[in-house]
Order: C-alpha cells, then sequence, then structure tokens
C-alpha cells in the first residue's frame, strides 16, 4: 500500500497525495516550473535549492534518470549540478515505467538515493494557479504518522542561499579558450559554463564573494541563483565598479549596486 503525505501551505490549505522517493518529511518555499521535460535538470538547478518544486506538467518521469557521466570541459554531461538542490517535488503522476536510451534508474529511485521525497497525485494546476494568485508561499511536505507541529515552516529566504550553493574555491574551464570571462558563482548552472566555454572562453568560477580586478578577465558574468539577493552585499560591493553581462537573479543583483530597490515578490 501507497504511504500517503500532505503539503501543508502556510494558509492552512491542504494538497494529499502519494509520497514516492525518500519517506522523509520537509518545510520551505513553493514554487512551481512549467517546463514539458528537464526534471534532472530542474531538480539540479541550484535556483531551485531549499524549495518545494511543482511541476505542472502532468507526467513526469517517463524517461527515467541518466547516469552522471562527465562531459565536455569535465562538467556533467546531464545534470546542472552535483546533487539535487530542491527539497522536495510535486506532481501531479508518476510514470511507473521509465523508457529511454539514456536510462540508468527511475526517477523514483534517485530521490530515494538523494534523501529527497515527492509527492504525487496532486491538481498542480490548482496548486500553481494558487501560488501565482497568492505569490511566494510557504509550505510542509509532511508524512502520514509524522506530528505536523514537528516540522514547522521554513523560510529559506531567511538564509544566504547563494553562500550555500557558491563553489568554495575558483575553478577554470576550457583553459586553452582565448576570450577570459570570469563567472561569479551565486548558482551558476554547468550549462552556462558550457555555453561560454563552447564559445571559446576561457571560463573561470569564482566564489560568490570572490574579490574581482578588471585586469584579470575581458569579461565578467554574474549567474542566477536562489534566495534574497540582498544578502549577496559582498558580490554588490564588488561589482559596484564593473559593467557585467547578468541572467535572473544577477539582474537583482546589478540593480542593487546601483541604488535600486528589489522586490522578491
Amino acid at each position: 500500500m501507497a504511504t500517503l503525505a500532505s503539503l501543508i501551505l502556510e494558509d492552512g490549505e491542504r494538497f494529499r497525495g502519494r509520497l514516492f522517493g525518500a519517506n522523509v518529511s520537509v518545510s520551505g518555499e513553493v514554487v512551481f516550473q512549467t517546463g514539458m521535460v528537464g526534471y534532472p535538470e530542474a531538480l539540479t538547478d541550484p535556483s531551485y535549492h531549499c524549495q518545494l518544486l511543482t511541476l505542472t506538467y502532468p507526467l513526469i518521469g517517463n524517461y527515467g534518470v541518466p547516469s552522471d557521466k562527465e562531459g565536455e570541459f569535465g562538467l556533467s554531461q546531464w545534470f546542472e549540478s552535483s546533487k539535487i538542490h530542491a527539497a522536495a517535488l510535486i506532481i501531479g503522476e508518476l510514470s511507473e515505467d521509465p523508457s529511454h536510451w539514456s536510462s540508468v534508474k527511475s526517477l523514483d529511485q534517485w530521490l530515494k538515493e538523494h534523501g529527497i521525497p515527492g509527492l504525487q497525485g496532486v491538481d498542480t494546476r490548482c496548486l500553481t494557479k494558487k501560488i501565482r494568485e497568492k505569490g511566494t508561499m510557504l509550505g510542509k511536505l509532511v508524512v502520514d504518522g509524522t506530528p505536523e507541529d514537528s516540522i514547522p515552516f521554513d523560510n529559506p529566504d531567511q538564509r544566504n542561499l547563494v553562500q550555500e550553493v557558491s563553489m568554495k574555491e575558483p575553478r577554470v574551464f576550457n583553459p586553452s579558450g582565448s576570450l577570459r570571462i570570469t563567472a561569479v558563482d551565486c548558482g551558476i548552472k554547468y550549462n552556462q559554463i558550457r555555453c561560454l566555454a563552447q564559445r571559446g572562453a576561457r571560463v573561470t568560477v569564482v566564489p560568490w564573494d570572490h574579490p574581482l580586478d578588471a585586469n584579470d578577465f575581458d569579461g565578467l558574468f554574474i549567474s542566477n541563483g536562489p534566495g534574497d539577493p540582498q544578502f549577496c552585499q559582498a558580490t554588490i560591493s564588488n561589482v559596484r565598479k564593473m559593467v557585467c553581462f547578468t541572467s535572473c537573479q544577477s539582474h537583482q543583483i546589478t540593480s542593487l549596486r546601483c541604488g535600486f530597490i528589489v522586490s522578491l515578490r
């Protein structure tokens, strides 16, 4: 018999479903993603660090999970980082019989190996509509039999999530590249590094708070990432005198360096 669990939102609304993956209860910020494919990439995306990720496509897991083999430039061929960053996965239906030439395990097996719970049988359309109307919401996935009060709501945006996901030491990719790009890792995805290196760049990825010297690069890239950019004061200070190209959260960082007010909602 399937183990049951509930997704409980901070306003008290509940979504019942069947547990898969790891048998653990977790809490965090509830978000959604609308892609038809790419669940291995989404789950390993540092931008979803500590979030309960809802996928709106009605069938997930149908092509399994590929092996974590090394590809071009020493980067994982299939994943966006070295681990699953999402705290939980919320879906409509889990495919029980994955089929794809690259598959080596099921999504259920992969989540169990990483200690990540999943919840299926949820009306993801209703949940997504609620998130869109209400804005960012906290939630917790509570396995039946676990006292609800033992799993408090946790707001990950009250921590420096960028510091948690950023590389700890500088690392060079495609060292023979002619154009020197320094990428500030605020939660960088492997494919961002790959795209730069494929275009002939020597990419030096540095931690989020690494000092910057314009003499060390021809171009400066600030990656996207999780959480509240207000915690990235070291990054903001370092890029204050730089001209850089950015994506997603890094737009907020460059706005903050210019003195603008940034809202997360």
